[in-house]
């Protein structure tokens, strides 16, 4: 199922996040968070963008995000998202439907366009987001300097809505939390 994430969550999803640090260039992240680290990430996140959770059996096998993409306000209908799946239930279509309901919730939010990051080649990641209809828009050359070498990332972008001119203000999450419209969305899967 998926479900909101919750603070409670951080250790299994540190421990999902930690094999991307340790072991990859998936992320430029070098140091391990720990789980109390993640728990404030969770509930800081959660307040004004989706954080979600996918768990069998009481489980966490995935979870998904978005974030604010830069700083400025005229960026607040964008945001970049990011994925993690354990290893062990990787291959079963989990990241799929899970990044399904990440943007549907987006658009609920009233964000317009969906950023994906990815550290090149990232063949797995790319191949997600292309199927999810993301098309390429850069690539950002030597940018990152991890496990003795030099990274290139590719920028990865979808349009979740037109943008209406003006613009209406971006709900925050933690607004749409007990709305009849995002638990309709998170009870598709």
């Amino acid at each position: 199922m998926i479900r909101i994430a919750r603070a409670e969550d951080a250790e299994a999803i540190h421990a999902i996040y930690a094999p991307t640090i340790t072991d990859t260039a998936i992320t430029f992240e070098t140091e391990l968070p720990g789980a109390e680290a993640m728990r404030q990430r969770i509930l800081t996140r959660l307040q004004h963008y989706p954080w979600l959770a996918w768990e069998e059996h009481g489980e966490v096998l995935a979870y998904a995000y978005a974030t604010r993409f830069r700083e400025r306000a005229a960026y607040d209908w964008i945001a970049e998202t990011s994925i993690y799946v354990h290893a062990d239930a990787r291959r079963r279509g989990i990241a799929r439907r899970l990044y399904e309901v990440l943007l549907d919730v987006m658009r609920l939010q009233g964000i317009n366009q969906a950023v994906g990051v990815i550290t090149l080649p990232g063949q797995v990641s790319v191949a997600l987001h292309e199927s999810m209809g993301f098309a390429p828009a850069g690539v950002w050359r030597a940018a990152g300097y991890k496990l003795g070498q030099w990274w290139d990332v590719g920028v990865w972008q979808k349009t979740l809505q037109p943008p209406a001119n003006p613009p209406a203000a971006v709900h925050t999450f933690s607004s749409l939390m007990q709305t009849d419209e995002l638990h309709a969305l998170l009870q598709r899967t």
